[in-house]
């Protein structure tokens, strides 16, 4: 359903049987892990400009793994950790 690098990946998929007798299969809620607990790889300073998925790609080598980033940092809403330059972000170790 999920490729191996979505944060969906590894939360259970299950399914419900519709009144007409379809069946349906979703994934269940993902918990926002806490950012302080994830094994750090680095942390980077935000410039002027940045963008998120660049950021990202320079340290983990995948855009696709700004989630990643977002899971490290407590964010829910990813604009608004490169809204201000000299931010510091914290960078997870990838697949801990």
């Amino acid at each position: 359903m999920f490729e191996p690098t979505s944060r969906y990946f590894n939360v259970e998929t299950v399914s419900r049987i519709q009144p007409d007798g379809r069946i349906v299969a979703y994934k269940r809620r993902r918990f926002l892990p806490r950012g302080e607990t994830l094994a750090l790889l680095a942390e980077l300073s935000v410039g002027q400009g940045e963008r998120l998925d660049v950021l990202t790609a320079r340290a983990l080598g995948d855009p696709e793994q700004y989630w990643r980033v977002c899971d490290a940092n407590n964010a829910m809403y990813p604009p608004d950790l490169v809204a201000q330059p000299g931010q510091r972000l914290r960078v997870p170790v990838p697949g801990v």
